[in-house]
């Protein structure tokens, strides 16, 4: 079976990865020359653990491929992915000029049969736009060549993408038509064999279940933030409260982990993406703007705890961070958190040392000289009055709090994720401040 990939991001390469892992001839494109041929040498453009031994594996046995050549690509492909970005706009609605492009070319340059495919987030009703371009082209070359669209939206987590793909909870797939249903559903069987579902619906509601699955899980970690600000202010712990409510089977132990709030390149984007579809029809989703301003706020919970403790001004204080991407295991810097936060201390005077175990240059673009890069977090505490903790990794959870009191100049720690034992911190000496404890 041979099928093409449209879009060399973190969605696209993933997914045509995993599936020339079980057996697919597999070609992955993109119009970024530079990204090809790094591709080719074995540089992937972006971090993902296991993805680039997978990538290196199925290139050396023939299975996958990369190329800047969608006409010739495309020839014998039975299935057709499209999987580039869809940024917001300034209005928080989904940039579709990518995805609507890729459709027109595919409409240009397919000679038989495909099953046109958006992998991309997309808002409901993409898909019939998509359709059209492929039809117009179609029509441009004078061509009656019969084609399908289906929407088959990913649920991959960052850092844990390749485990999700090949062990998925379920696969979603909204097809129009019975062919296009056995050929996805073919496509898809070495990943169903184990007897993880793949859900078949309308189109409409395969995209939607996508954003509805991303702002659910935004509600969860949005609710838990507001219930830990109360905990402040109640004198309630709630790390207790999260378990007492996390073993209630209706509710769940997962995304209830109070935080510096969400950030990444899906949950914000989803969010104000699917408020703003709710407001092109006329409805106001009063739950997620909420969310949505909770999330925002959260981000600047962490660097008020600073400014309470030292005061607005912050001139000639360090402080070393402890972690820059949004989340552990993926050196992504959309919408970061540690973003906010260091602004929010550069603004007012302050130095930062900083490290982060993989998302240094990616952090570069973002912060450029504005602070120190350190070669590990033990020197972006030299001299520090405090550190702050914005990223979980697992190399943060056990610290030499012994070493860290030799290295600073202060014995502060903001713990920004709540990792370490209050009294255990105490014990070194630290004054200890967390999220959702007075």
């Amino acid at each position: 079976m041979k099928i093409v990939v449209v879009g060399t991001g973190y969605v696209g390469l993933v997914t045509g990865t995993c599936f020339a892992e079980v057996g697919i001839d597999v070609t992955c494109i993109d119009i970024d020359q530079k990204k090809i041929d790094n591709l080719h040498q074995g540089i992937m453009p972006i971090y993902e653990p296991g993805l680039e031994e997978m990538v290196l594996r199925n290139v050396d046995k023939g299975r996958l491929h990369f190329s800047t050549n969608l006409k010739d690509s495309i020839q014998g492909a039975e299935v057709a992915f499209i999987a580039v970005g869809t940024p917001p706009g300034e209005d928080g609605s989904a940039d579709l000029k990518y995805v609507l492009g890729v459709g027109r070319e595919i409409g240009e340059h397919m000679s038989d049969y495909l099953v046109v495919v958006t992998k991309s987030t997309v808002p409901v009703g993409t898909s019939h736009k998509v359709k059209k371009a492929v039809a117009d082209a179609l029509a441009g070359r004078k061509a009656q060549i019969p084609f399908d669209v289906a929407s088959n939206p990913e649920f991959l987590k960052e850092g844990a993408a390749i485990d999700d793909f090949l062990k998925p909870d379920r696969i979603v797939v909204g097809t129009e038509s019975a062919r296009a249903e056995e050929i996805i559903g073919k496509l898809y069987k070495p990943f169903v064999m184990n007897g993880h579902p793949i859900l078949f619906m309308d189109v409409p509601s395969a995209e939607m279940t996508k954003y509805a699955a991303n702002s659910m899980l935004a509600t969860k970690i949005s609710f838990m933030n507001d219930i830990a600000n109360l905990c402040e202010i109640m004198g309630a712990d709630v790390n207790l409260v999260r378990k007492g409510i996390g073993s209630d089977a209706r509710i769940g132990n997962k995304f209830i982990y109070p935080g510096v709030g969400y950030g990444g390149s899906c949950f914000p984007k989803d969010v104000k993406a699917l408020v703003k579809t709710a407001k092109e029809h006329g409805y106001q989703m009063r739950i997620l703007e909420s969310v949505e301003a909770v999330n925002e706020d959260q981000k600047h919970v962490l660097s008020n705890k600073v400014i309470k403790h030292f005061g607005e001004d912050l001139s000639g204080k360090t402080f070393g961070v402890w972690g820059l991407s949004f989340k552990p295991k993926t050196d992504d810097m959309r919408e970061a958190p540690s973003v906010v936060i260091i602004n929010n201390l550069l603004k007012r005077g302050a130095k930062v040392l900083a490290y982060d175990p993989v998302a240094m240059s990616e952090a570069r673009h973002q912060l450029h000289d504005t602070i120190t890069y350190s070669k590990n977090q033990y020197e972006a505490l030299a001299e520090a009055d405090a550190m702050l903790l914005i990223t979980e990794w697992p190399e943060f959870r056990l610290p030499d709090f012994e070493e860290m009191k030799r290295l600073m100049k202060g014995r502060v720690i903001f713990d920004g994720r709540n990792q370490y034992d209050t009294r255990e911190v105490q014990k070194h000496g630290f004054t200890y401040y967390s999220i959702g404890v007075r």
